[in-house]
């Protein structure tokens, strides 16, 4: 299971841009016009872009081993280059897992619990020297370390041997779970079968790192380059970072990065409303600008609707990502299947959204994983409220379950103002039931003491807004970790909030993680949402959608449905 103190960060991150993927969203090909004004929108190579962004979320700690990515995350892929990567193309193309260092996606053995890469001839970091597997090893074995914490904690739980395992600077003899027979073959030996192994192959711990240049905790402000860019300055922990080429890169070896400028400049920590009006006015080198992690709010994109020139600049998709009403069904009325079925009726998702920001920045959802194949997205609606709710068909729910004349709840949400969790849903809600014969308390907390509160089994409420984003595009990280009975956390933060522990729903998702065929794998999946879905445990709600600004003078923008987010990378500069 996943370790429950960086799942809580990543969960807390996904509020402001589902960090690394930075949580805009993905967008089909009809949206990359959003690539000039006018004039020629051929990329061309040179030129400075700019990236300005509210949180430094992105390149705070810029260690490999210390972020925690998606697809390799957006600034970072230009500077660590991992395994595989995520194919850097529009829409639902863009959800394919493809080679990087390697020459394919790995080779597992029959049974999943042994996977095998081949790293690609030519590799060389940023001074010039070879790459090798003992590098990507070391890489690995680095992320363990206590003082470089903060990454994805997988391989802790899925490599054989590694769950005590303190890094190599405590344990130089490292993880013999990971061999590496020659330069350019690197074996990694799993406790369990896990398909997936390529998805996780894409985050920043696949980063080779030359065990002569790690300086630890310091390696952040200069780690050394395996990808296009290279670090010439990293200011206040990531607030400004400025990257330009490395030499030894090669096109050769490298078929997903485009690197057209000559130079990246990464502002982070700037106010969201300040960033969309310099990308609107694009004056100077906001020109050349783009955001990762800053979305036009409802005000803000009315006024773009409404300017043609403006509107020809906006991307627009979505992630993988669900808000959605969580149940606790330990708790008393929602003990009770028919209550819980009730509320699934009583929904008014037309209300939800417009209170999200209305059609163009969220989309109703009633299933549990996202919208999207590469999930196993399956359509359903079993407990069908319509656009408005069913507060009829709630109501003699209710009767059945005891409660002829209704009952009064307490639903817990958090006063950030994120559209998601926050009081505006949380209103819509109560606003919905009380048609229903439901009187709805609203217990607003703030942020961190909501977090604290719904992801403890001990304080757990049992009505509360949720919400929750992949770390790559498969059912696999969207239902494991809420669903999976083995997953509960009793002593920290605890992510299976109606406690499921069905044996039934515990075997196969074993039994999909044995699927190495991924599009098998994705129809399992959504096959297995729709059986938990019957037991009522979520209400999910609406999926958001993403509407970004960029400069005027960018040209070539791939948004895809992996990180969701204009990808750096392929950006050209007028």
């Amino acid at each position: 299971m996943r370790q429950p103190s960086v799942a809580a960060r990543r969960l807390a991150a996904a509020s402001v841009g589902l960090l690394l993927a930075a949580g805009a969203a993905a967008c089909g090909p009809k949206d990359n016009d959003a690539k000039s004004s006018g004039g020629d929108s051929t990329p061309h190579k040179g030129g400075t872009l700019t990236v300005l962004d509210a949180t430094t979320d992105p390149t705070e700690n810029f260690d490999p081993a210390r972020l925690y990515t998606s697809g390799g995350g957006n600034v970072p892929s230009l500077v660590f280059r991992t395994l595989t990567t995520r194919n850097r193309e529009n829409g639902a193309a863009g959800a394919k897992v493809v080679p990087d260092l390697a020459t394919d996606t790995g080779r597992p053995n029959k049974d999943a619990t042994v996977w095998t890469y081949t790293l690609k001839k030519g590799l060389k970091y940023e001074d010039g020297t070879a790459i090798t597997s003992a590098d990507i090893k070391y890489g690995i074995e680095r992320s363990f370390a206590p003082e470089l914490s903060g990454g994805a904690p997988y391989l802790r739980d899925w490599l054989v041997g590694a769950a005590d395992y303190q890094g190599p600077y405590k344990d130089k003899k490292g993880l013999s779970a990971i061999e590496t027979p020659d330069a350019q073959t690197i074996v990694f030996h799993l406790n369990k079968p896990e398909g997936e192994f390529p998805y996780l192959a894409t985050q920043t711990q696949f980063t080779p790192v030359p065990k002569s240049k790690d300086t630890g905790t310091k390696y952040a402000e200069h780690p050394v380059s395996s990808g296009p860019y290279k670090v010439v300055k990293n200011e206040n922990n990531g607030e400004h970072i400025l990257l330009e080429r490395n030499p030894y890169w090669s096109t050769a070896t490298d078929a997903e990065r485009k690197a057209y400028p000559d130079k990246v400049d990464v502002k982070s920590g700037l106010d969201s409303s300040v960033i969309n009006q310099r990308l609107s006015a694009s004056q100077g080198t906001d020109a050349t600008s783009v955001t990762v992690d800053t979305n036009l709010g409802p005000a803000e994109l009315a006024k773009v609707t409404g300017d043609k020139e403006l509107a020809s600049r906006v991307g627009t998709g979505h992630f993988g990502y669900t808000n959605y009403i969580a149940f606790n069904p330990t708790v008393k009325p929602f003990d009770n299947v028919k209550v819980r079925q009730a509320i699934s009726y009583a929904i008014d998702r037309s209300s939800v959204i417009n209170a999200a920001g209305g059609s163009a920045l969220a989309e109703p959802a009633t299933t549990y994983l996202p919208n999207q194949k590469s999930f196993g997205y399956t359509p359903y609606d079993l407990f069908p409220a319509g656009k408005t709710g069913n507060p009829a068909k709630a109501k003699e729910l209710l009767a059945q379950a005891g409660y002829k004349n209704g009952l009064t709840v307490t639903l817990t949400h958090s006063n950030a103002k994120n559209f998601e969790t926050s009081p505006e849903i949380a209103t819509a809600v109560q606003d919905a039931l009380k048609q229903a014969g439901i009187t709805v308390k609203l217990q607003g907390l703030e942020d961190n003491d909501y977090r604290d509160k719904i992801h403890n089994v001990k304080t757990e409420p049992g009505f509360f807004l949720a919400h929750w984003g992949a770390d790559w595009p498969s059912g696999g990280p969207f239902l494991a970790p809420i669903f999976d009975g083995r997953q509960i956390v009793k002593d920290g933060a605890n992510f299976n909030s109606g406690l499921l522990n069905d044996k039934s729903v515990n075997a196969e998702i074993d039994a999909i993680n044995k699927l190495t065929d991924l599009d098998a794998a994705a129809k399992r999946w959504g096959a297995l949402d729709k059986k938990i879905g019957e037991q009522a445990l979520t209400v999910p709600l609406f999926h958001p959608v993403y509407k970004r600004l960029v400069g005027k003078d960018i040209r070539n923008v791939v948004i895809s449905d992996w990180t969701g987010v204009l990808d750096i990378s392929q950006v050209a500069v007028k």
